[in-house]
């Protein structure tokens, strides 16, 4: 029985506000039944209003810590969030290349809500190349996969051709989600590796409540698939998880507030193929 739980990690930036990084994937994780570690490669101040500062942690130190985790623990899979800057997202990549922690999920978070920058521009190009190879899932909004792909995307069929673009950088499988766009719906288009796509569809919530909605979608896969989940299964799950965060509000703060990481999910994801 040693080691049997299964065991998920983040690699991403802590948010001192609790709403997103690697504090909303750790709740994601406990909310999913996984348990969660954690590698962090940023300390932020930031609060519902937004990111007041930030603080890429030591190259080496983050050595140390997945070395840490790789000579006990048992990680079936691990997430990525903010990575901060071309040393980092290389420090990440060089060390994901030398452990087994499985499947590998990238969330490219690239811009707060509140509009701070939380990727230096020119590490983007090293996340295409580098760190996206590496991925078994890839889930920008559509402003991050604009930055990623150097191309405005607006409509349903702008969205398909963002994950076909992605899928050639060499990721896998292809989540483009769509809660950025003017749609009434908010609808997620997915591309997976044997050429199987399909939308997910939930109704479009009005509410400031949405802070760490890409980190808790994203780590909501990552934990699935570290149980054993089945890959589509996984991101609809995540969908259906997302979803029941925003809409069963808690209220926390003055500004963006964070989702509801104890909400329970209620089945409300349309599946569908246009």
């Amino acid at each position: 029985m040693i080691n049997s739980t299964p065991q998920v990690v983040t690699i991403a930036g802590s948010d001192s506000g609790g709403g997103a990084g690697i504090q909303a994937d750790l709740k994601t994780f406990q909310a999913r039944q996984a348990f969660g570690m954690s590698i962090i490669v940023a300390l932020t101040a930031q609060n519902t209003y937004g990111v007041q500062s930030s603080l890429p942690i030591a190259s080496d130190f983050i050595d140390s810590q997945f070395n840490s985790l790789a000579e006990d623990f048992s990680i079936k899979a691990a997430k990525t969030g903010m990575l901060a800057d071309t040393e980092h997202v290389l420090t990440v990549v060089e060390n994901l290349k030398k452990v087994e922690f499985g499947p590998l999920i990238v969330d490219p978070v690239m811009v707060a809500k509140g509009g701070h920058q939380l990727l230096e521009y020119d590490a983007v190009q090293t996340i295409k190349e580098q760190l996206l190879p590496l991925a078994v899932v890839v889930t920008p909004n559509l402003p991050e996969a604009e930055i990623l792909l150097g191309k405005s995307i607006t409509t349903d069929r702008d969205m398909i051709e963002a994950a076909k673009s992605l899928q050639a950088l060499g990721t896998k499988n292809i989540v483009v989600k769509g809660g950025h766009s003017q749609n009434k719906e908010a609808s997620d288009f997915v591309l997976l590796e044997n050429g199987e796509s399909f939308w997910m569809s939930t109704p479009r919530i009005k509410t400031p409540n949405t802070h760490g909605t890409g980190d808790t979608f994203s780590a909501c896969i990552a934990a699935e698939l570290a149980k054993g989940t089945q890959l589509k299964e996984a991101i609809i799950t995540g969908k259906e998880f997302i979803q029941a965060a925003i809409s069963q509000e808690i209220f926390v703060g003055h500004g963006h507030g964070p989702t509801n990481h104890w909400a329970q999910i209620q089945n409300s994801v349309t599946i569908h193929e246009r």
